[in-house]
């Protein structure tokens, strides 16, 4: 992580005229309730499955989220609202949660992270069914740091994985319904900014070690699981192209496979500040990187700021069962929405929503960037779609 500043007007101005982004389509409404533990489903509907990238919230962020609610308490509603479309037009809605909540006041932002428990409750609001929590900043204010946040995600009925309170939490993956499968959500880190391990909870984050990923992915497919989404916060910060470690690992989480089935059905990345490539590896989608759906200004390693760190996009698969029994469920759809996080007014842009009510040129240049990055290496030849 890099420093952050609130820009100027006129530097607002210039961050979009160096940028670029693209378009939503709607899924279909989403079932009453939210995704919950369930048994495996004896229907054969499908489901579409939207994720996004890093919600992150500078100090910024919390004081926007201050005015939103009148300075009566902290609201991250308003903020969202420009993506609740997308993320409640699906059956199921995953985002990444990269801080830890603090408590009665006490909320930092960088370098050290403690948010206002209330984004919970404003991406619950949104739509969203469950979080990654597993970054380099799960262990900013200890297991304390873990244990509020988790407490509040389940408070507002957002499901979670990455990070524990409890060995057996640890141990139990996260299952939920969506259409008719059976869902795990596993979710890894590439360390903690050198902050070791909580004392005697060395299950306290999980990191990114391929064995383990794959032992817990066999592991929630004996439990039930019809599909396996795999969150990795990894890769290099401000690089638009996913680096060795991503692609060496990528090639192998999707290459392995128990009785012909692979072991793996997607994978969602975070953590690079910027978006990245989707591509399909061994028959599997990839996700690179999202980018930061909510940050405040972003400071490239060089010190500048650069505005690709308030740019991302949402992930849309849409899922159909598989035509015989223990065959994979195939992603039948796959599909991007750039965003872009407009750092004035505090809020979450859907670029294609944006040009269509009338955004300018500036806007479709982010939006245009962001496009040929997600594209650029080859996933449109595999069928991937900028949404409509």
């Amino acid at each position: 992580m890099t420093a952050h500043r609130r820009p100027t007007l006129a530097a607002l101005a210039a961050l979009l005229l160096a940028a670029t982004a693209a378009c939503q389509h709607q899924g279909s409404p989403r079932p009453p309730g939210r995704p919950a533990p369930s048994a495996p489903a004896k229907d054969a509907r499908g489901f579409t499955l939207v994720a996004s990238g890093d919600v992150l919230p500078h100090m910024s962020i919390i004081e926007r989220a201050y005015q939103d609610a009148g300075g009566d308490g902290y609201d991250f509603r308003p903020m969202l609202a420009g993506v609740k479309p997308v993320v409640s037009g699906a059956d199921l809605a995953i985002c990444h949660m990269e801080t830890v909540y603090g408590a009665d006041g006490n909320y930092s932002g960088y370098p050290a992270f403690k948010s206002p428990p209330q984004v919970a409750d404003g991406l619950a609001a949104t739509g969203y069914d469950a979080c990654s929590t597993a970054s380099n900043h799960t262990l900013d204010d200890g297991a304390a740091g873990i244990h509020r946040t988790l407490d509040a995600l389940d408070r507002a009925g957002v499901r979670h994985s990455g990070s524990a309170r409890t060995a057996e939490e640890a141990r139990s993956p996260t299952l939920m319904r969506a259409g008719g499968a059976q869902v795990a959500h596993l979710s890894y880190t590439y360390g903690t900014n050198g902050i070791p391990l909580p004392t005697g909870r060395p299950w306290a984050v999980n990191l990114i070690d391929r064995e383990r990923i794959l032992t817990d992915a066999r592991t929630a497919r004996q439990a039930g699981a019809d599909v396996v989404v795999v969150s990795l916060h990894w890769g290099t910060e401000w690089q638009d192209a996913p680096d060795t470690q991503q692609l060496n690992l990528g090639e192998e989480l999707t290459a392995a496979a128990t009785g012909g089935r692979p072991d793996i059905d997607l994978i969602l990345g975070t953590h690079a500040h910027v978006p990245q490539a989707y591509e399909k590896v061994n028959g599997t989608w990839i996700v690179y990187g999202m980018g930061d759906q909510i940050a405040g200004t972003m400071s490239n390693h060089s010190g500048a700021t650069d505005p690709r760190g308030n740019q991302g996009t949402l992930a849309r698969f849409t899922f159909a069962p598989p035509a015989r029994a223990g065959a994979r469920w195939a992603v039948t759809k796959a599909e991007f929405v750039p965003q872009w996080f407009d750092l004035g007014p505090g809020r979450v842009v859907d670029l294609n929503a944006a040009i269509a009510s009338g955004a300018g040129a500036d806007v479709t240049r982010v939006r245009d960037r962001i496009r040929d990055v997600v594209l650029s290496r080859g996933a449109a030849q595999d069928g991937l779609v900028m949404g409509r």
